[in-house]
């Protein structure tokens, strides 16, 4: 790992973002546990360090702390959010409670356009902060270089100009030029070089599962970016040893099964066969309304059916699952203590005495970095294209029991915001857009009678990586068309509103 960027991860939930950054600027960046000694970065030749942030406060007790030899100066060192509390701190500085948070957008004013601001043409940036302590005061010898709204020391340096920490996070899409922040301080600071790419990543994951993989594979396929990246990257790495399965679990989008065949089986040449579980899982989860139960339920269920299709049909060894970074890091499976927002099927659902060993080779990604992935593997762009999809489906966009009322509606409710989204071209434009629906029952007018009936969310996001997210300004035109289509043709439906919440603090999904 010679050259490459190590990111020591404190729990926070943009911990793989940071490594995914470094990677974007074509050098090969690694997530490792927050008290990897630095013994061991010296002895694997990392060209820099970077502190991530994290849900603690450094001046807490039982908070986590690196090893201290990390402030030496041996290395260079980034420090975002908890990571630059860390730095403050060991160099002899205060961390305290902010009087005021800062969470969102905020300005940052920058006072040296030296270091991690070089090349800055500007003296005003926007930056997305998210932290509740702030430094009460800065250790001697080290500079401020910017400052915001609520913070005077918002990005201080050392006096070696070796070591950096900001209280906003460069990684996230939303800080103008923090790509730029970051590129500074890898090449200008650290002397990185590039040698990280796709192709790379390509080449390495087949020879690796082809060394690795000794039996039959199953994999799960929905039809999805995912599903259908990791089922060619298999059917490349292991041919002959590959066989898929779609289950239609009752809660796929309107026409899903049909479209997935055909791609899938025309396309891309992937052995599959498809199994209508539907009732099975509408039965499982009746009654149920909590979303973590319906997570867990559909991922017992799921395994369930897939142990019952892998006695019949195998032996089979392993199972292959699509798994994503943001998948892990939402779960809470990372190096460190993160906060669990929500369990995703493919990861927290699946029973401890599984049978099958599990196979996740996109798990190191994010979905833009799957969508170049399947570009280098042939995957043809209307399937590349396709806005993601939960893997428990309707049921997480039905808040509340799941009814098959209530799957009508959403289903169809889904296809018209997707169909109105093709219209005005702008389906590539957003990274998702889909409807959501609860029990709100409100009272509407058809015709010249009164109707109570159900009220209907769309929400449009426009994001890189799912890691954060801003709604969609869509026209008045655009959003009167959807909501006339949906009051016009789903029935039972009488009201329509649009969800205008960024993540944080909301997620993308409702729930």
């Amino acid at each position: 790992m010679g050259g490459a960027i190590a990111v020591l991860d404190f729990g926070g939930q943009y911990s793989h973002l940071i490594c995914r950054r470094v990677r974007a600027l074509g050098v090969y960046s690694a997530l490792f546990p927050y008290d990897t000694s630095a013994e061991e970065l010296k002895r694997m030749g990392v060209a820099g360090v970077i502190m991530s942030g994290g849900p603690a406060s450094v001046y807490e007790p039982s908070s986590p702390h690196p090893d201290k030899d990390i402030f030496s100066g041996n290395v260079p060192l980034l420090g975002i959010c908890y990571g630059y509390g860390l730095i403050v701190q060991a160099h002899g500085g205060e961390m305290q409670r902010a009087t005021r948070r800062e969470y969102g957008k905020s300005s940052l004013r920058i006072l040296d356009r030296t270091g991690l601001f070089t090349g800055f043409p500007q003296e005003t940036i926007s930056c997305w902060m998210s932290h509740g302590d702030s430094a009460t005061k800065i250790p001697a010898g080290m500079s401020v270089l910017a400052v915001s709204d609520n913070s005077p020391y918002a990005a201080v340096e050392t006096s070696d100009g070796k070591q950096f920490g900001v209280q906003f996070h460069p990684e996230v899409a939303h800080t103008e030029r923090g790509d730029a922040i970051l590129s500074n301080f890898v090449f200008n600071v650290c002397g990185a070089t590039r040698g990280w790419s796709m192709s790379n990543f390509l080449d390495e994951t087949v020879s690796e599962l082809s060394s690795t993989i000794n039996g039959r594979v199953l994999c799960a396929v929905s039809g999805g970016v995912d599903s259908s990246v990791a089922s060619v990257l298999l059917n490349r790495a292991v041919p002959g040893k590959l066989q898929c399965v779609f289950i239609d679990t009752g809660l796929l989008r309107e026409g899903e099964a049909a479209e997935v065949s055909k791609f899938l089986k025309e396309d891309l040449r992937v052995p599959i066969e498809f199994i209508d579980a539907s009732e099975t899982f509408i039965s499982a989860l009746r009654g149920i309304a909590d979303p973590e139960q319906k997570r867990k339920i559909i991922g017992r269920v799921f395994a369930d059916v897939f142990e019952h299709y892998a006695r019949g049909s195998g032996p089979f060894e392993y199972l292959a699952q699509g798994t994503l970074y943001p998948d892990v890091i939402e779960s809470g499976r990372s190096s460190a203590p993160a906060s669990v927002i929500k369990t995703h099927h493919n990861v927290g659902g699946l029973p401890k005495d599984l049978s099958l060993k599990v196979v996740e080779p996109l798990k190191a990604l994010y979905k833009d970095e799957v969508r170049s992935l399947g570009v280098l593997l042939g995957l043809p762009a209307k399937v590349l294209q396709r806005h993601p999809f939960p893997g428990p489906g309707l049921a997480v966009r039905i808040i509340g029991d799941v009814t098959p009322e209530k799957l009508r509606i959403c289903r169809r409710s889904n296809k018209v915001v997707e169909d109105v989204l093709f219209e005005e071209g702008v389906y590539n434009k957003v990274w998702q857009g889909f409807a959501y629906l609860g029990d709100d029952r409100v009272t509407g007018v058809l015709g010249d009678e009164r109707k109570v009936g159900y009220q209907v969310t769309v929400k449009l996001v426009e994001s890189i990586d799912a890691m954060t997210a801003d709604w969609y300004r869509a026209s008045p035109q655009m959003l009167e068309k959807v909501s006339s289509a949906i009051t016009n043709e789903v029935d039972g439906v009488v009201s329509v509103v649009y969800a205008i919440s960024s993540k944080p603090p909301a997620t993308i999904e409702p729930q």
